[in-house]
């Protein structure tokens, strides 16, 4: 099939507004939690209520994606994100906030969805593993940017400055207007694909979403349940991370709201870094050896920022999003590597796992208003040693391929 570098550089642009609306949650809790003057718990319902859409919406859009198609599927997953930033911005208020997270994640979930096996025939098969690696740095880059966007446009919108703007913006609330931005955003979106011509996507038998009595008999396995925690529980740490950093830096050390939101798109900034490191590393070690490495290290690294004082917080933050940034794509590609069928299927769950980015923001939430923020961030440290467990106990039928084991298949030849 010829290759569609338009559509490539299209999804490429999805992922980036995927990335720009959903990790700018983090930086926008401190407001949420103030203006809406919410407990703990109540403000971790926020961003729980945007990553259950994914437990609901994944499997049945990858159903519907067989008669719908790609273009339709992602004009409606962007229509569903602009119709949740208007909710929002047009009526700011707690119960409004949960309804339109829930809708915008609903949208981000359907594209998700879709652009995943776009990529794989625009850009071509042989090149899925270089464009899906440019895909999670444009996806690290737009997390690194969005708290900084939410500086500027607070900053800009602050003082004198927003009054021009009080129809629409409340006062003090100046952090609205991103959603105003978002809605703009989801419009031009739409516009862009409803003018673009898509390939005709052909998925092989083995990469289809089955239906619903495969995703059953798939379940019933405990090893798809393994790595749906793995992947529940990584989601839950780095969503645990972006929902809490800026508020315990504010509310623990004193830290300004700028400063702040510098550290938290550090955070992602170093995710991006630790990320590309990652790929190096993958070619010289077997994949469950680095996620052991890795792996105790962000330990290491967010006990320094939890316990931590002085400037050695602002580092430590952004060095545990490096050395999580193996985890996903490592736990992903152990699991898929370790079943020999219905790989299609087992993504869709695997996507599914993902509403633990809901789940444990809502746990941590109800240990800190009991125990105290640090207490509730230090349930992070029993995701991360689920997550080291797996590079001791994970048995794939395929291992990553590295420069010896090429080397020794070259000269058994």
């Amino acid at each position: 099939m010829k290759r569609s570098y338009t559509i490539v550089t299209l999804i490429m642009l999805t992922f980036f507004v995927i990335s720009f609306l959903t990790n700018i949650i983090g930086a926008l809790n401190p407001d949420f939690i103030q203006d809406f003057h919410l407990s703990l718990t109540l403000a971790a319902l926020i961003p729980f209520a945007f990553f259950i859409a994914y437990g609901l919406v994944s499997i049945p859009t990858g159903i519907l994606l067989e008669k719908y198609r790609e273009k339709k599927i992602m004009i409606f997953g962007f229509v569903t994100a602009f119709v949740g930033s208007m909710i929002l911005a047009i009526w700011p208020n707690y119960l409004t906030a949960i309804i339109s997270l829930f809708i915008i994640g609903s949208g981000m979930a359907m594209l998700q969805v879709v652009i995943n096996p776009l990529l794989r025939t625009a850009g071509g098969e042989k090149n899925y593993a270089f464009t899906s690696v440019l895909a999670q740095l444009i996806f690290g880059a737009a997390s690194f940017l969005s708290p900084r966007a939410f500086t500027y446009v607070v900053g800009q919108l602050s003082g004198e400055s927003g009054q021009k703007y009080a129809g629409i913006i409340p006062t003090g609330m100046s952090w609205i207007a991103l959603y105003w931005i978002f809605a703009l955003i989801a419009l031009i979106m739409i516009l862009i694909i409803a003018l673009m011509k898509f390939p005709k996507v052909e998925l092989n038998a083995d990469e289809k979403a089955g239906s619903l009595k495969v995703h059953l008999a798939l379940l019933k396995k405990p090893v798809v349940i393994l790595y749906f925690l793995g992947i529940f529980f990584y989601v839950g740490t780095e969503q645990g991370l972006n929902n809490n950093i800026s508020l315990l830096l504010q509310t623990l050390h004193g830290i300004d709201p700028a400063t702040a939101a510098d550290t938290l798109g550090n955070f992602w900034g170093y995710m991006t870094v630790g990320n590309i490191l990652g790929l190096f590393l993958l070619k010289i070690m077997d994949s469950r050896i680095l996620l052991k490495v890795f792996t105790v290290l962000a330990m290491i690294s967010l006990g320094v920022g939890l316990f931590g004082s002085g400037s050695t917080v602002l580092y430590a933050f952004p060095m545990v999003g490096f050395f999580i940034s193996v985890m996903y794509p490592i736990i992903f590609s152990l699991a898929l590597n370790s079943m020999s069928e219905h790989h299609g299927s087992f993504a869709g769950i695997l996507v599914t796992a993902i509403i633990g980015g809901a789940v444990m923001p809502l746990i941590m939430g109800a240990i800190s208003d009991q125990f105290g923020l640090t207490a509730g961030m230090s349930v992070l440290f029993l995701t991360m040693a689920y997550i080291l467990s797996i590079g001791f106990w994970a048995k794939p039928l395929i291992n990553n391929a590295t420069i010896n084991s090429n080397k020794k298949q070259k000269d058994g030849r």
